[in-house]
């Protein structure tokens, strides 16, 4: 995952009609969370497509909507704030209904540490903050939306995000699968040799502490490393599905359709907003 250097470096994005700052975040939680960030203004478009990336994300409105959003499954509403767990595949959102928000995008295997629940209780949906934090969650977002700037908000953020560190350390063994997990050769059977626990044991460890199966993160890893390689080289598909860590041309396909909802062509062709830690929103 790639990590912002410096707290000082923010990084700043116009996507047509929106305004989006991404920075790093104090050192106090550094350890925990990638970059804190905001987003100003609806877009042109109606929608946005976020694909997996393995990780949670805590977001909250501070504009003049209740910030209501969809549950991918079952198309629940809900308002204010929330946290969005590890997705396994791609969602769509409103992007008019979330005009102005600022939130984390938590490290992989971190955000148990500051929720109080753990990410694998997270799969594959949203839920509200005001279900984890209480009232708490309300008066956060009320010192939020009473904030005038920017650098107000993330710091209000940030100092309800330290104050909720409970000292607790991700498992050494999930550690170790995460740096694995991010080389194209990793395998989870090889993972569980190395640290002797079966293969089951490793499966609910590391899917509580990061939110999905060690098998799925690592297809995501995968899918966003091919994706970076056909955006950034000549195009060759078996070249980028060899050093992506793919079979072949034909597993790459696969993957970009049960991810990305699309071929790998499509996803290349559509109009894509490429956040930090590849993020990534499909127009």
């Amino acid at each position: 995952m790639a990590q912002l250097a410096t707290h000082a470096a923010a990084r700043c994005y116009d996507f047509t009609m929106r305004h989006y700052i991404a920075r790093p975040p104090t050192p106090a939680l550094a350890n925990v969370i990638e970059y804190v960030w905001a987003s100003e203004g609806a877009p042109a478009h109606a929608q946005e497509r976020v694909v997996p990336t393995g990780t949670l994300e805590l977001f909250i409105s501070v504009g003049d909507t209740d910030g209501q959003t969809s549950d991918l499954l079952g198309g629940r509403r809900f308002s204010g704030a929330g946290v969005a767990g590890a997705y396994r595949r791609s969602f769509t959102f409103e992007t008019r209904e979330n005009a102005s928000v600022v939130g984390v995008h938590f490290k992989p295997g971190q955000a148990g540490v500051v929720l109080g629940v753990p990410p694998g209780d997270l799969m594959d949906r949203h839920l509200d903050l005001e279900d984890l934090w209480g009232r708490r969650a309300l008066e956060l977002r009320d010192r939020l939306c009473s904030a005038t700037t920017t650098s107000e908000r993330f710091a209000i953020l940030e100092a309800e995000l330290v104050s909720r560190l409970d000292g607790r350390r991700v498992h050494p063994v999930v550690r170790y699968a995460l740096n694995v997990l991010a080389r194209p050769d990793a395998r989870v059977g090889d993972i569980a040799k190395v640290t002797g626990l079966t293969q089951r044991r490793l499966i609910e460890l590391f899917t509580a502490t990061v939110g999905i199966t060690p098998k799925r993160f690592g297809r995501v890893l995968r899918f966003h490393r091919a994706t970076a390689l056909a955006r950034n080289s000549a195009l060759d598909w078996t070249r980028v599905a060899h050093q992506s860590g793919y079979y072949d041309h034909a597993h790459l396909i696969r993957d970009f359709r049960e991810l990305g909802e699309m071929t790998p062509t499509d996803l290349l062709r559509a109009s894509v907003h490429v956040k930090e830690s590849h993020q990534l929103a499909i127009v």
